[in-house]
């Protein structure tokens, strides 16, 4: 089997193009449906009750395509993470015996859009805009990495520079801190959900200033062009480990407990036989000795999960936030 290569943009318009009838099916069949679907889309239903999109009852619109096409999260380099991927996608493809494509996604308001509009298969959505996925996009969270005691997740680190004077949460009072987009979790939601209650209010107390990524709110504190940032652990101990910054030149200030990491989804109207054979895709990936086991480091293999009850500290922590399942709330990060 060809290797396959990061999805183009020629490919990709080619491909928008063939998912424009199911899609037109899908809104005709469910946009004027009377059915239960909570926060979901007119475009979705939610028989029963388990807060993701269910199957269209009409097997005519369940899609089947010769190639899949996978995405993970925004990243700063997404050639980098092509070459890492490249081991899952070939396992994918052997399991599915599909052609899988790697789509390097820009922004997470573009991946939930191109699964909403049917170009996006199989995705890695980060923690915060799992919800919008599930919501706009249906998109139906079923793995996450873990490890073989099925232990998963990362915590919310605020990190400064070393040399900042700033210990503590409350000294970040007048300080200009790095957020990273308005759906991130760790990045944005979290903090102002939690630090409140810890005496400190975003954009009240500190000036908030969103840096677009992880990556760049991390780098941002080294170079000292933020004086503290609110990151995710996962993020900055991979950044450590490719020597991006030396991590004597920071230190933490505080840490929260652990929150679910990248939910792994499929769209919710894949062919039933498929998505069975892409759960077993993900379960039987076998992360040693590849390139991304190096680099998820301590990710043993993929374990099993459900929207409904791993992301339920999420939902709150966005319903703190006044955070509204729409269009609009992701387009403004």
């Amino acid at each position: 089997m060809t290797t396959p290569k990061p999805f183009g943009r020629s490919a990709l318009n080619s491909l928008a193009l063939s998912s424009l009838l199911p899609l037109a099916l899908l809104i005709s069949a469910q946009a004027q449906a009377d059915c239960p679907r909570g926060d979901l889309d007119t475009l979705f239903c939610d028989e029963d009750g388990d807060m993701v999109a269910d199957l269209p009852a009409d097997e005519s619109e369940w899609a089947n395509p010769d190639t899949l096409i996978f995405a993970y999260t925004p990243v700063e380099d997404p050639a980098i993470y092509s070459d890492i991927w490249q081991p899952f996608i070939d396992h994918l493809q052997e399991v599915t015996e599909r052609n899988v494509r790697f789509f390097a996604v820009q922004s997470n308001s573009a991946q939930v859009e191109a699964m909403r509009s049917g170009r996006l298969h199989i995705a890695g959505f980060s923690t915060g805009p799992t919800p919008f996925a599930v919501n706009l996009a249906g998109a139906v969270p079923f793995a996450l990495m873990g490890s073989d005691d099925g232990q998963f997740g990362y915590t919310l680190q605020v990190y400064t520079h070393v040399d900042s004077g700033i210990d503590e949460l409350e000294d970040l009072r007048g300080k200009r801190v790095a957020h990273t987009s308005p759906t991130s979790n760790s990045g944005n939601l979290a903090p102002r959900a939690l630090f409140p209650e810890l005496g400190i209010v975003p954009d009240e107390d500190y000036e908030v200033v969103y840096s677009g990524s992880h990556d760049q709110s991390m780098l941002g504190v080294v170079a000292r062009d933020y004086d503290a940032a609110p990151v995710a652990s996962e993020v900055v101990e991979r950044m450590a480990a490719r020597g991006l910054y030396d991590p004597d030149e920071v230190k933490i200030i505080y840490e929260t407990d652990a929150f679910p990491t990248t939910s792994y989804n499929y769209a919710h109207n894949l062919h039933p036989d498929l998505v069975e054979k892409i759960k077993e895709a993900f379960f039987t990936f076998d992360f040693a000795g590849t390139a991304l086991g190096d680099e998820f480091e301590g990710v043993d293999k993929f374990i099993p999960i459900n929207y409904q009850e791993h992301w339920e500290m999420i939902r709150t922590i966005q319903a703190a936030n006044d955070v509204r399942y729409t269009r609009e709330d992701l387009e403004q990060e």
